[in-house]
């Protein structure tokens, strides 16, 4: 199992560099999604792609740190939380594909997340034959999952904070004189 601890992470970041490249601006183009799907898309309502990445960022360091414990100091209670984890990405992946087949239309995540959906199936199937299913083993999947959702709602908490932050330091922000002439500067 160890040999594919280290993939969740990997996978991860392969994924959502996908949707911080190009998510925000879909929102942007898609606007009406907002309207149609207004409990979903109120999440994402003046989103950044600095709030964005920040949120990512968030919730790459539980994939990454529960891997990197888990690879390094194997037991029960770590494959737990890092198959649960990688059980909640697994499910973020499919939710994309989802997403994407209802709208018809391509969504900026929705390629990567065909991609890592079968290969992390395998994985976890593959993992769960390598583990003695016991008790702690069971409730630290189960806390992993729901580890995953509080983080989810923590990321998009920090990231509506860094959301105003940037919003107010743009209006409160001396607007700068536009160049002018050859060498930028005028008489």
């Amino acid at each position: 199992m160890r040999e594919y601890i280290l993939l969740l992470p990997i996978l991860f970041i392969f994924h959502d560099m996908e949707e911080i490249a190009g998510l925000i601006w879909f929102f942007k183009k898609n606007t009406y999604l907002f309207d149609r799907f207004p409990k979903v898309m109120n999440t994402y309502r003046g989103m950044t792609h600095t709030g964005f990445a920040l949120a990512v960022y968030e919730e790459f360091i539980p994939f990454f740190g529960v891997s990197l414990l888990a690879y390094y100091f194997p037991n029960d209670v770590l494959y737990g939380l890092w198959f649960g984890i990688f059980m909640s990405l697994a499910g973020h992946f499919f939710i994309h594909i989802g997403h994407s087949i209802y709208l018809r239309k391509y969504i900026p995540c929705v390629i990567t997340s065909a991609i890592c959906l079968p290969i992390s199936i395998l994985i976890l199937i593959k993992c769960a034959g390598f583990v003695d299913w016991n008790t702690a083993l069971v409730i630290s999947v189960i806390i992993g999952i729901l580890f995953m959702i509080v983080n989810m709602k923590i990321a998009h908490g920090l990231a509506h904070i860094v959301n105003r932050k940037i919003r107010s330091d743009k209006a409160q922000s001396i607007p700068l004189p536009e160049p002018c002439g050859e060498r930028n500067f005028c008489r």
